[in-house]
């Protein structure tokens, strides 16, 4: 039998939905008791660059871009290698009976403890020698998703004028739209949004043209030089107030990823696509062209974000728990922005098990190791013409993700 995808996204919205208004509601009424008459850390320590009180739905476009970055969307793409079974199974009970528990309790966890971070109530509740050591693993986990995620953003961007302007162009807006909310227009939430995504979207449409201008060597760069731009980003992005570039920037990017995804899962509801890729791979058990190993444990450490990341913990004991206006928040924003991210990775499978098995593989492989697999693009070409890029060799998971989604739109009426 051959599945469809729109069985998955259906099945799919339907158990996320219905574990965030049973399970999610349970704990935090019985488990949690959230109180929404408790004065948050941001109310009480409002001083305007780390504890800010802020507008539930920026803080959730926040709290849902940190955790979920190219994670979601790229992980499940690489784990579909295995088939896309394991990864369907994976990333809907991951997230609703663990992923999402986890974020809420430890969001819940800092928001009790005046928004500290982990390593700070590890030293509070167990020793000094346990929060040093928490401290120790933050940072390691912090080098660890810097270096995977630059290598997914990099591949992407590198020698494309078009999609480095496009993501270059979000910090100014971001930085514009927290000077219109903080100074200009305070509280007017709903015209920042419009301009704000308005600015975004006129970017992603005005690259092309960009790429096509003499200004094109502006916004073209190597591999390297990219990746060292990530980490200098980072730093700026942690050392202003959240109020100027960090959280602007998550919530207008939180529209035009939920956007991208919402128009993909009724593009598959109108298209009605047929997973080509079969439900478990002959490389279930290792000695796959993208991953060497085997399904087990790799399904788990390849999707992370959007089934359970250890991650989620920085940022819901980071600068989640300083925004907080109430205590009722918790359970949107951190139940349901991992719920969110859980139907992104998803649909993020079904896009990339929807094409071709050998074009699937020949743009997660090198060049060598698809030579060695003895197959033959079918619809690669046409879609590396429809899109003005080079789509083959360039492995991470973006790019096989953005063809997967261009495959199942060409096909729209």
């Amino acid at each position: 039998m051959v599945m469809n995808g729109i069985y998955l996204v259906i099945a799919s919205a339907c158990i996320l939905i219905l574990a965030y208004r049973f399970y999610g509601a349970f704990i935090a009424a019985k488990v949690l008791t959230l109180d929404e008459y408790r004065p948050t850390p941001a109310m009480v320590h409002n001083d305007g660059h780390d504890y800010v009180p802020t507008n539930k739905w920026v803080t959730f476009g926040h709290h849902f871009a940190a955790i979920a970055g190219a994670g979601p969307l790229v992980g499940p793409v690489i784990a579909a290698q295995f088939g896309y079974l394991p990864g369907a199974l994976w990333i809907l009970i991951g997230s609703v009976l663990a992923g999402a528990v986890h974020d809420m309790v430890i969001l819940f966890a800092s928001v009790r403890y005046d928004g500290k971070s982990i390593a700070d109530i590890a030293r509070e509740e167990i020793s000094k020698f346990a929060g040093f050591g928490a401290m120790l693993a933050t940072l390691f986990l912090l080098i660890i998703t810097l270096a995977g995620m630059a290598v997914v953003v990099a591949n992407a961007l590198h020698n494309s004028p078009w999609g480095f302007f496009s993501v270059f162009a979000t910090i100014p807006i971001a930085i514009f739209i927290g000077i219109y909310l903080k100074w200009l227009r305070p509280g007017k939430i709903q015209e920042a949004t419009v301009i704000g995504v308005a600015l975004i979207f006129a970017a992603i449409i005005y690259g092309p043209n960009v790429a096509a201008s003499e200004y094109a060597s502006w916004f073209t760069y190597d591999l390297q030089t990219i990746e060292i731009m990530l980490a200098v980003y980072g730093f700026f992005a942690a050392a202003l107030p959240v109020w100027l570039l960090l959280a602007p920037r998550d919530y207008l990017s939180t529209y035009l990823k939920i956007g991208t995804i919402g128009a993909l899962a009724l593009g598959i509801i109108i298209v009605m696509p047929e997973i080509q890729m079969p439900a478990v791979t002959p490389y279930l058990w290792g000695g796959g062209p993208v991953l060497k190993g085997s399904v087990f444990p790799y399904i788990f450490i390849t999707i992370a974000c959007g089934a359970l990341s250890g991650f989620h913990t920085v940022i819901a004991t980071g600068t989640t728990p300083k925004m907080l206006t109430n205590e009722k928040e918790i359970l949107p924003i951190g139940y349901g922005a991992m719920l969110t991210e859980g139907f992104i990775a998803m649909m993020a499978l079904i896009a990339a098990t929807a094409l071709h098995p050998d074009d699937y593989f020949a743009i997660n492989s090198t060049v060598d190791t698809f030579k060695a697999l003895g197959l033959q693009v079918h619809e690669l070409p046409a879609l590396s013409a429809m899109v003005g890029e080079d789509l083959m060799h360039r492995p991470g998971g973006a790019v096989s993700l953005a063809v997967g989604m261009a495959h199942i739109f060409s096909k729209l009426p």
